[in-house]
């Protein structure tokens, strides 16, 4: 894959809070087609890396490319980022909150979107205040309302924080059923991976803001014998 075809691209990355570098020199090349596992504990840097990809936060040294261009204001109509924070509006409806999130992107979905609030058991909870909603179906919501976007790069925070254990296998089967693997990269960043590993073509390994590992799933699972989930715990002993 040449230059030109990475979704995005990070180059020698660097972010920092105050005197704490939450990114230190990260270098990765996302390109269509895989489900990515961006793994490491919290303080690693995973939430950092998604937030400089959709914009929300500026590089302090090298530099990220999405689609060939810096993040800002023409980029984030390409990337769909569900964020771990709940950023939904308490007074508004299930209904209204799909309908905010339409008006403001340019690649809604209806169709899709009528298919996730079924599929994640909210179809009922359309009229139902988000105020009133569990924390496990405001997590299903935000999932909704990011997977209903045709965006070509979706970034997914902790998608199963706080989503009950019964309701988790759904989510991975939504997130693996709406996946367009000519077109789109998922970018999942979680500690939830016993759970999710299933979904990974790739997986990255962050540690203090920088790439320990980044190799494909089943290469990496060969290569020491046992599961994602059984290499971090080894890894970050």
């Amino acid at each position: 894959m040449n230059d030109t075809q990475w979704l995005v691209e990070s180059t020698a990355l660097v972010k920092r809070y105050g005197r704490v570098e939450a990114l230190r020199g990260v270098d990765l090349r996302l390109g269509a087609g895989q489900i990515v596992g961006l793994v490491g504990p919290n303080g690693s840097g995973k939430s950092t890396f998604l937030k400089v990809v959709a914009g929300l936060l500026h590089p302090d040294g090298g530099s990220v490319k999405v689609r060939g261009r810096s993040p800002g204001l023409e980029t984030k109509r390409w990337v769909a980022f569900q964020p771990e924070i709940d950023h939904l509006y308490r007074w508004m409806t299930v209904q209204q909150a799909m309908e905010l999130q339409a008006s403001v992107v340019g690649d809604w979905d209806a169709r899709r979107a009528a298919e996730l609030l079924e599929f994640l058991n909210l179809h009922q909870q359309r009229r139902t205040p988000v105020r009133n909603l569990s924390r496990g179906m405001r997590a299903r919501l935000k999932l909704a309302m990011t997977l209903s976007r045709n965006a070509p790069i979706v970034l997914l925070d902790e998608p199963l924080s706080g989503i009950d254990p019964p309701s988790r296998g759904r989510i991975i089967r939504a997130l693996i059923g709406q996946f367009r693997t000519d077109e789109q990269v998922v970018v999942l960043a979680t500690h939830e991976v016993a759970e999710t590993e299933s979904t990974f073509d790739r997986v990255v390994f962050l540690e203090r803001g920088t790439v320990k590992i980044d190799e494909d799933a089943q290469e990496l699972r060969e290569r020491y014998g046992k599961s994602i989930q059984a290499i971090m715990e080894e890894v970050y002993a």
